[in-house]
C-alpha cells in the first residue's frame, strides 16, 4: 500500500451518478494534512462505533436481499482497492456505496469506509485502517443476528493497526437464508473475504452461539475447513488466560466448528490462515469480557 506513505491530498467530489434509472447522490470526501504546523487540516473525527451500531441496526431478516452479479462484485474490489490506496473509491461509488474518510475517534487513526445503503442489494459496510500497510482481516457475516459481534469485530480492528473489517449487508435469513453470507460464495461479502485471502491476509470470523449448545464453553475456535496451523494454535493460547476454550482439532465442539464456512473453504484452497471463532452469549453480552477476549485475539 505504497500510497499510505505518501502525503495525503485533499479531494472534494460531489455529484450525482444514474443508477438503475434514477438519479443517486454521490459525496466523497477525503480531508487530510498538509506538512507544516500552519498547513494542519484535521480529518474529522468520527464515531465509528455509532456508525456500526445503527447499520447493524437496519438490518431485518424479512428484508429483500439481491446477490450482485459477478461483473458488480469485481467492480466493488477496485473501489475497495482504490480506497486502501487512498484514490477516490469511484467504481464503488458508481455502485451506490457512500464513500467517506475520517479519523476514528477512539484510536486517532485515519479510515476508509464503505457503505452499501439499506436497500435490497445488502451489499455491506467495509472498514480500511490507512495507518499502516494492511495484515489482519477481521469478518462480521452475521450482524443483528450474532447479537454484538459487529462490536467486538470494530473494537478487533481498533486494537490491531492496519486491519480491514468487513460487516455483512444482510441479515443472515433474509430472501429464505440467502443473505446468510457465511455460507454464501456469490455475496459481496465473499469476495471481498476472497480476495483479500488471495493476498495472503489472515482472516478471523466472528460468530456467536447460545449458551445452551455448549454450556461448558465460552469461545469455539477452529481453522474451519482447513488445517490447524500457527496462526489459529497461538490465538488459542491467548484466550485459555481467561476463557473456556473448545479447539476443534482436539475434541468434538458440535455443530459450532464452521468446517462448512465458504469463506474458511476458500483460505483453505488458497492456504491462507483462517480463525473460525465462536463466542457464548454470555461473554458478547459483557462487555468487560468480550473485551478482554479482544485483546487475545490481537495478542495483547
Amino acid at each position: 500500500m505504497r500510497g499510505l506513505r505518501r502525503r495525503p491530498v485533499l479531494w472534494l467530489a460531489i455529484g450525482a451518478v444514474l443508477v438503475a434509472g434514477t438519479f443517486v447522490a454521490v459525496t466523497f470526501v477525503a480531508v487530510t494534512t498538509a506538512d507544516g504546523p500552519d498547513g494542519d487540516r484535521p480529518a474529522p473525527s468520527t464515531d465509528l462505533a455509532e456508525e456500526v451500531r445503527r447499520f447493524a441496526e437496519g438490518l431485518d431478516d424479512d428484508a429483500p436481499y439481491r446477490p450482485p452479479r459477478r461483473d458488480e462484485r469485481r467492480q466493488l474490489l477496485s473501489g475497495l482497492r482504490a480506497l486502501e490506496a487512498g484514490k477516490p473509491p469511484l467504481a464503488a461509488e458508481d455502485l451506490g456505496f457512500t464513500a467517506s474518510t475520517g479519523t476514528d475517534e477512539k484510536t486517532g487513526r485515519p479510515f476508509g469506509l464503505l457503505v452499501n445503503p439499506a436497500d435490497e442489494r445488502g451489499w455491506g459496510w467495509y472498514l480500511v485502517d490507512r495507518s499502516a500497510p494492511v495484515k489482519l482481516v477481521i469478518e462480521v457475516p452475521h450482524p443483528n443476528s450474532d447479537l454484538h459481534t459487529e462490536e467486538i469485530g470494530l473494537a478487533l480492528y481498533r486494537a490491531v493497526p492496519g486491519s480491514i473489517l468487513l460487516v455483512a449487508g444482510t441479515h443472515r435469513r433474509a430472501d429464505d437464508e440467502a443473505g446468510d453470507v457465511a455460507h454464501r460464495t456469490d455475496s459481496m461479502f465473499h469476495a471481498v473475504a476472497r480476495d483479500l485471502a488471495g493476498r495472503d491476509l489472515p482472516q478471523i470470523q466472528l460468530h456467536g452461539f447460545h449458551d445452551d449448545n455448549l454450556p461448558d464453553t465460552d469461545v469455539v475456535i477452529s481453522p474451519g475447513a482447513g488445517d490447524d496451523g500457527d496462526f489459529v494454535r497461538r490465538i488459542a493460547t491467548r484466550l485459555d488466560a481467561g476463557f473456556r476454550v473448545c479447539r476443534s482439532w482436539q475434541r468434538d465442539c458440535g455443530r459450532l466448528e464452521g468446517r462448512t464456512n465458504e469463506q474458511g473453504r476458500d483460505a483453505a484452497r488458497q492456504g491462507t490462515p483462517f480463525a473460525h471463532v465462536e463466542i457464548s452469549r454470555t461473554i458478547r453480552d459483557d462487555r468487560d469480557a468480550w473485551s478482554r477476549l479482544v485483546r487475545a485475539l490481537a495478542g495483547r
